[in-house]
C-alpha cells in the first residue's frame, strides 16, 4: 500500500479518482461501446436541418436498469466511489495503483480545462 496515510490527502486522492472514474464511465467516448447496449438512439433534426442523435436509456428489464444507472452521473459516482474505497481498504497494490492513476488523470484533466479557459480569454 503506497497511498498516503494522512486522512485528508487520502480523501482528496479518492475523490479525484472517483471523479475521473465517473466521467470515464458516463461521458468518455472510449466507454461508449460498453454503454451502447443499454441505450436507444433517437435521431432528430434541429432548426438548421442537421441531424442530432440523443441517447435514451432503454425502458425495460436489466438493460433499462443499467441504462438508467449509466445516464445518472450521481449514481455512477456513488457506486464508483464505493468500488474505489473497497479497493483501497483491501490493501491491494493494484487497487491503490488504479486509484492513484485515476487521481493523477483527474488532476491533469482539471488543469487542462483551467489552462484552456485561460487561453480562450
Amino acid at each position: 500500500m503506497f497511498l498516503p496515510q494522512n486522512e485528508f490527502t487520502l480523501f482528496v486522492i479518492l475523490g479525484l479518482a472517483s471523479f475521473r472514474l465517473t466521467r470515464l464511465i458516463v461521458f468518455d467516448k472510449i466507454m461508449e461501446p460498453l454503454r451502447r447496449p443499454f441505450f436507444k438512439e433517437i435521431e432528430e433534426k434541429n432548426e438548421k436541418g442537421e441531424v442530432e442523435i440523443f441517447l435514451l436509456p432503454k425502458e425495460k428489464g436489466l438493460p433499462g436498469l443499467f441504462g438508467q444507472l449509466l445516464s445518472c452521473f450521481w449514481c455512477v459516482g456513488v457506486w464508483g466511489s464505493l468500488f474505489l474505497v473497497f479497493l483501497h481498504l483491501q490493501h491491494w497494490f493494484i487497487g491503490d495503483l488504479f486509484v492513484l492513476i485515476l487521481a493523477v488523470a483527474a488532476l491533469g484533466a482539471i488543469i487542462e480545462v483551467i489552462i484552456s479557459k485561460i487561453m480562450d480569454i
